[in-house]
């Protein structure tokens, strides 16, 4: 199993998926003007505009939602293996990777917003729907859709879950070992798998409101008292960060570990880990009740800050003061830099707990075990809402019943799985999700921009009202030559008769 998804990781992470990644994040950046510096102060007001409503969530919400899926395993495990293959510098390349990302995130996430439709009272949307609205090609939008079912039910949740029984077996130990039908497992990881499943089929049987009114307490919680861990580590050697810097910027450019590998490594966890480009932000951001698309647009665009700049920055500066990392070189047992002992794998959070312990010893095994359960455990809900939102588009035209329990069920036993399954299989199978629903979406958005420019339009139309003082917002695609939102033109429509009837 393990060379069969290492052998389709090959194929689909090539290089030209990882200059793809970061020319498209260049492209956006350039066509909005650099829209991530530009409307920072915007990013900031909209937060704060909690308008929620009976068919969708607030923006803020709808960021926390999409957050859940961005903040998880790979700002922990995710910055630990960057390091570990790609040397230090990799996290010079996350850098890069998020702040053109940002661009990114802002044109899938306002597309989300244009395209999307009401289903059974609520709001979905995402690369499916606007694939075959603005596109026009239908085939097309299936194969996305199949792909990140398959992707967001199967392959990425036990990345996550992965991550936390390794964190929970660190911190607390292995309880004993049981032989079982899939194989020998430690007891700590079989109670883990079950303790998520349980709670995972509790809230995802609620519904996406459960699961943003879940998210929305959590992930601000679990993500600050991250950050100010890491925080307090950073200011007790702080004589240290000049140095840090250094190795980060040097390394990035002559590479320990060979430029291409800072490359490919920061790229590929910089996406695992922000999404931009990959296609899972914009389905929580078609959720989000707005006045105007590029408004959700540009929130999700800020989350890619809080993501890599905040929480992953965090992370790499933890492992890199702390010296509590290896560098692999190319042969199995080949090390460039060695701090730590050879069985100390990479793919996992123990380079971030080893670091945490260094400082604050006690404390660190245990945070880490706790922090890894919330990050992963909102992203696996995220996960799910993707999945679930995909198959509602499946269902517009082949009507089957059954296929959402079939989800839940599928990604329960998933999760399971995930739980109790070795690191780097784990991690091979997440990239080969990760990587066909970025394929298939960046590919996407690019054509739908030389097609008409959506997004683009939506954001000079947002720019225009602001100028002109505007306090309520409007959005009128058909005005802006926009094809196909449905949504807008039907509430535009009721507006009109609603000041007629007045």
């Amino acid at each position: 199993m393990q060379g069969i998804v290492d052998f389709l990781n090959g194929i689909i992470w090539s290089p030209v998926l990882i200059y793809l990644c970061l020319g498209s994040g260049l492209f956006y950046s350039i066509q909005t003007r650099f829209v991530q510096i530009r409307h920072f102060k915007e990013m900031c007001r909209l937060l704060v505009s909690n308008k929620e409503s009976s068919k969708g969530i607030s923006s803020f919400q709808a960021l926390a939602v999409s957050l859940s899926g961005r903040v998880g395993t790979g700002n922990i495990a995710g910055v630990a293996a960057a390091i570990g293959f790609g040397g230090p510098g990799a996290v010079f390349w996350m850098w890069v990777v998020a702040f053109l990302g940002a661009a990114t995130a802002y044109a899938e996430s306002t597309l989300a917003q244009i395209y999307k439709e009401e289903d059974e009272g609520q709001f979905r949307g995402g690369p499916a729907y606007y694939i075959e609205k603005a596109m026009g090609q239908k085939w097309y939008a299936w194969i996305f859709a199949i792909a990140t079912i398959f992707a967001c039910g199967v392959l990425l949740p036990g990345v996550q879950s992965n991550s936390i029984g390794n964190a929970v077996e660190t911190a607390f130990g292995t309880g004993g070992m049981i032989d079982t039908g899939l194989g020998v497992f430690s007891f700590a990881k079989i109670l883990t798998g079950s303790v998520i499943s349980i709670i995972l089929g509790f809230i995802i049987f609620g519904g996406v409101k459960r699961i943003a009114h879940f998210t929305q307490i959590v992930v601000p919680f679990m993500a600050l008292a991250y950050i100010i861990l890491a925080f307090v580590i950073i200011l007790l050697n702080i004589s240290e960060v000049p140095t840090i810097f250094g190795m980060i910027i040097g390394d990035a450019f002559t590479p320990m570990a060979g430029f291409g590998a800072a490359i490919g490594w920061g790229v590929k966890r910089g996406v695992y880990s922000n999404e931009a480009g990959q296609g899972t932000g914009p389905h929580a951001a078609a959720a989000a009740s707005v006045d105007h698309p590029a408004q959700q647009g540009l929130v999700q665009s800020f989350s890619i800050y809080i993501d890599t700049l905040l929480v992953c920055s965090a992370t790499a500066f933890m492992i890199l003061i702390t010296g509590a990392y290896n560098v692999h070189g190319s042969g199995e047992e080949v090390f460039l830099v060695q701090n730590l002992a050879a069985t100390v794998g990479a793919n996992g959070p123990m380079f971030t707990q080893m670091a945490i312990e260094s400082t604050l010893p006690g404390i660190g095994k245990i945070f880490i075990a706790f922090a890894l359960f919330f990050f992963a455990f909102t992203t696996i809900l995220a996960y799910y809402y993707i999945a679930e939102t995909n198959i509602a588009y499946i269902r517009r035209t082949l009507k089957i019943d059954g296929m959402m329990f079939i989800l839940k069920v599928v990604l329960m036993s998933a999760v399971f799985y995930g739980t109790i399954k070795t690191a780097n299989l784990a991690w091979a199978m997440g990239d080969v999700g990760v990587g066909l629903m970025a394929w298939l979406n960046i590919v996407g958005i690019l054509i739908i921009f030389f097609m008409s420019k959506p997004a683009l339009k939506a954001l000079k139309d947002y720019e225009d009202q602001q100028k002109c003082g505007v306090t309520n917002y409007t959005f009128d695609p058909v005005k802006l030559g926009i094809k196909g939102a449905t949504y807008w033109e039907g509430k535009l429509e009721r507006n009109k008769n609603k000041s007629k009837e007045k």
